[in-house]
């Protein structure tokens, strides 16, 4: 059994308590930066998606361009990933008409570019070869630990 040099020991004693914490949870810092899959961003994108819907269907408009905002920027990573214009073709102009009718706080343009943006990414998925995948409107609001309304 090897004996610690007390200097070593000391200096783990004396960092701070969370930091001690942290490194025994998460391990030491990993030597590059998380670039997370294609998949992964898609379950976020999709999560989005839901939350865009219900924002702009109880007129929620600051909420619904946030989503649009989180939205545009998942696309532009999983566009990064896949080189090409696909994503761009598939869903700029529909996330352009959903931007619009936040702008101009109007329900039923709302509803219908949202449409347009969930037949966009369908598209998406067919071009991909994702075929199986088919987003639609969502039915049941699943974060029932977020408040939806606008706020006063």
């Amino acid at each position: 059994m090897k004996l610690l040099p007390a200097a070593l020991i000391g200096a783990a004693l004396l960092a701070p308590p969370q930091a001690r914490a942290e490194e025994a949870v998460a391990g030491p810092p990993p030597s590059e930066p998380y670039t997370p899959k294609i998949s992964e961003i898609m379950v976020l994108q999709q999560m989005r998606h839901i939350k865009l819907w219900f924002a702009g269907r109880s007129g929620n408009w600051a909420l619904a361009d946030y989503e649009i905002d989180a939205l545009k920027d998942g696309f532009d990573q999983v566009n990064e990933r896949l080189g090409g214009d696909t994503v761009e073709k598939s869903v700029d102009g529909p996330l352009a008409a959903v931007e619009k009718a936040i702008e101009a706080k109007d329900r039923a343009a709302f509803a219908g570019a949202f449409d347009s943006l969930s037949a966009g990414c369908n598209s998406c998925h067919q071009a991909l070869d994702h075929a199986f995948i088919v987003i639609q409107r969502p039915a049941t609001l699943p974060y029932t630990d977020q408040f939806f309304a606008p706020q006063k």
